[in-house]
Parts: C-alpha cells; sequence; structure tokens
C-alpha cells in the first residue's frame, strides 16, 4: 500500500501528459435499467422529463461530462422501435408518452454533454416465464425452436444467423439516433451448451474447439456491429468483465483480437472493479494488463470503476477484503493512477443510484464522492 501511495504522490508532483481536463477526459456514469425502472416507470411525462433534467444536472455538477445510458436491458427498447417491444423497465403496458432516448439525447447535449448508447446484446429476459413474451416480441416465433435458451432467464442462441441479423438490424435502429458511442456490455454467451448442435454441424467439416467456435461467433457479431457504427461514424466499444482470464472461460469475449486489429472496437472499457489491495485482481497489476493487450493505437481506454463498492465488504478480494470500508478515496486514486496509462482516454462509475441515491449510500459515500469531485473540476 506505502508503494502505490508513493508512486500515486510521484505521479501528481508533474504535470500530465495524459488527457485530464473536462473537455478531453470521458467522465461517465453509467444509467442503468434499474435506475430507468425506478425513477421513470409508468411515469407522467411532465414528471418523467423533469427527472430526466435532474439525472443530468447531478451527473454534471460532480464533474462528470458522459452519460451511459442502457437502451436495451433486454431484448426490449427504450426508445420507439420498429423491431423491439418498450421495455417492461420502462412502460407497465408497452406504450410511453413520449421518445425517452431521444429527449434524454436532446437534453444532455444541451448541457455540452455526449451520450452512449448502452445495450446488451443476448438477453431477452431475466426470467425464464416464456408466458410472458408477447405475440409482437421478435423473440415469440423462436420460443419452441433453439433460437431461444432458457437458463436463468431466456436469451438468444448466438450462433444463429437469425440472431445475428436481429442484434445488427437493432444495432441501426439506434444508430439513426443522434448518440456519441454504442457500447456493449459482458454478457455473451450464458452457456456453453446453448448452441451444441449448431457447433457439432460445423465441426463436419472443419476441426474447431468448442471455446474457438465461441469465440469465432462472437467476433463475427462484434466485427459486423463495428461495421454499422463506423458507417455512421459512431464509435463502439465493449465494457467486458475485468478478469481476462474469464472473458475467454466464461463470455467467450476474445479482447486479445479485439484490441490488437482494427476491424472489432474503437475503444475497451473494462471492468476494472477492484481495489488497489485486492488479493485476487489488484487495481494496478490488472489496469496494466489491460494496457498491455492494447496493439492498435487507434483504441481508446476507458476503465470502468466500482463505485457500489464504496463502503462495502469485498469479499472476493480476499486480503484486500476491507479495503472500501477502510478508505474513502479509492475511485479518486484510481483515476489518477489511470491517467499516466498508455491509451487512457477516460473513466465511468458504475453506477448512478450509488452516487446519488442517499439510501444506496454507505458510510463512506459522501467522502468518496468528495475526493472524486477534487480531481473533476
Amino acid at each position: 500500500m506505502f508503494l502505490i501511495l508513493l508512486m500515486l504522490v510521484f505521479f501528481m508532483s508533474f504535470p500530465s501528459t495524459k488527457t485530464s481536463s473536462r473537455e478531453e477526459e470521458l467522465r461517465g456514469v453509467f444509467v442503468s435499467y434499474i435506475e430507468i425502472e425506478e425513477y421513470f416507470k409508468d411515469k407522467e411525462e411532465n414528471n418523467s422529463k423533469k427527472m430526466v433534467l435532474s439525472m443530468i444536472h447531478q451527473i454534471k455538477s460532480i464533474g462528470c461530462n458522459t452519460i451511459i445510458l442502457q437502451v436495451r436491458p433486454c431484448s426490449d427498447a427504450m426508445y420507439y422501435s420498429n423491431i423491439f417491444p418498450i421495455s417492461t423497465y420502462l412502460s407497465s403496458n408497452g406504450e410511453y408518452p413520449y421518445d425517452f432516448l431521444e429527449y434524454f439525447i436532446e437534453e444532455t447535449h444541451k448541457e455540452n454533454m455526449k451520450l452512449i448508447a448502452w445495450i446488451n446484446p443476448y438477453r431477452i429476459q431475466t426470467i425464464s416465464n416464456k408466458s410472458l413474451i408477447s405475440e409482437n416480441h421478435p423473440a415469440y416465433p423462436y420460443l419452441d425452436s433453439d433460437i431461444v435458451f432458457e437458463k436463468d432467464g431466456l436469451y438468444y442462441n448466438p450462433s444463429r444467423d437469425e440472431v445475428l441479423n436481429l442484434i445488427v438490424e437493432g444495432v441501426k435502429e439506434v444508430l439513426d439516433y443522434s448518440i456519441d458511442g454504442l457500447l456493449f456490455d459482458d454478457y455473451f454467451y450464458p452457456s456453453s451448451d446453448i448452441d451444441l448442435e449448431e457447433y457439432h454441424y460445423y465441426t463436419k467439416n472443419m476441426s474447431i474447439s468448442l471455446e474457438d467456435y465461441h469465440l469465432m461467433i462472437i467476433n463475427q457479431m462484434i466485427k459486423k456491429v463495428h461495421e454499422e457504427c463506423q458507417k455512421k461514424k459512431i464509435r463502439f466499444g465493449v465494457s467486458p468483465e475485468g478478469n481476462i482470464e474469464n472473458n475467454y472461460k466464461n463470455n467467450y469475449a476474445d479482447v486479445i483480437t479485439w484490441l490488437k486489429e482494427k476491424e472489432y472496437v474503437d475503444f475497451i472499457m473494462p471492468q476494472i472493479y477492484y481495489g488497489f489491495e485486492n488479493g485476487v485482481k489488484p487495481f494496478y497489476d490488472t489496469s496494466l494488463e489491460w494496457i498491455d493487450l492494447i496493439k492498435n493505437d487507434n483504441i481508446d481506454y476507458y476503465v470502468a470503476l466500482a463505485f457500489y463498492k464504496v463502503g462495502k465488504t469485498d469479499y472476493y478480494a480476499k486480503k484486500g477484503k476491507d479495503e472500501w470500508i477502510n478508505h474513502s478515496d479509492i475511485i479518486m486514486r484510481e483515476i489518477i493512477a489511470s491517467r499516466f496509462f498508455q491509451h487512457y482516454k477516460g473513466f465511468s462509475l458504475f453506477r448512478y443510484d450509488d452516487l446519488f441515491d442517499q439510501n444506496h449510500f454507505t458510510n463512506n459515500s459522501q467522502e468518496e464522492l468528495n475526493n472524486l469531485k477534487k480531481i473533476l473540476k
């Protein structure tokens, strides 16, 4: 710990050549479907719009300049779509009095802030009850086929062409909005046996492991989405799990390929939700592992940080499990350290409620937030 503090003092004693100004550094806050359901579901138009403005102003007030808004948490839409139904996290009856995404973008831009649209590509819904899928839902025709997979929820089978086409067409709808970027999160393969039939068919003429087959399928999807984003000159990125090994073992996210080639992503935003004292994945060393993967100099590095851990026990951190309780300046120090990494262009904090809802606060939240503001003003 002493060494880390010494390094930070050293860093702060020299002017940074990296991006650190409000205008250049992406300073984001994640707004998830959880907040959308809490603050906006079934709300009358005026009240809903007032909450949008309040949310934007709160995020700006701490010195942040970007909102990462979840516009498709499942096979749904937080906007007017010709493909997906209005999200049940926004509306109980499939209707909403205004275009939620369009208004959010307009008001964010009025504040000279940016909005990145955040999509979960393969999840259909978080529970396994197929009877909740209505006839106008894109998954409905496939409920009794292997295109829809059931495991702790419903998911699309990534290996099917119908699914790839659905994802791409859905992305094209979102790209018609004036968004400042598109982000996929880390949920790709929900299970390693979701597409065994497709895999066995493929390997009749091609020798490939199941793991490599899954990586290939996700790479094809990421590449296709990137192509669509390039047509609109909108930057595309992924926010993968911070543990690089787990991206290959569990999610089949081929981050090594994405970060050395030019066809896949414009930016990467790994979820480095670890403290400096984490006994498994310490923040600094894990960050350097990610930086080392970036072989394409045109790819920007943003880091996703765990404000939701502030003041809480981190049971998976082993010897560092009490770090977030014992310290109230972790997020600040993580940003300071990150500013000196090659390719670094900004950060985003997970998530809105943990920053602004007093009901989510711990004993450390306000002090952590005050320390954060010191380096964002």
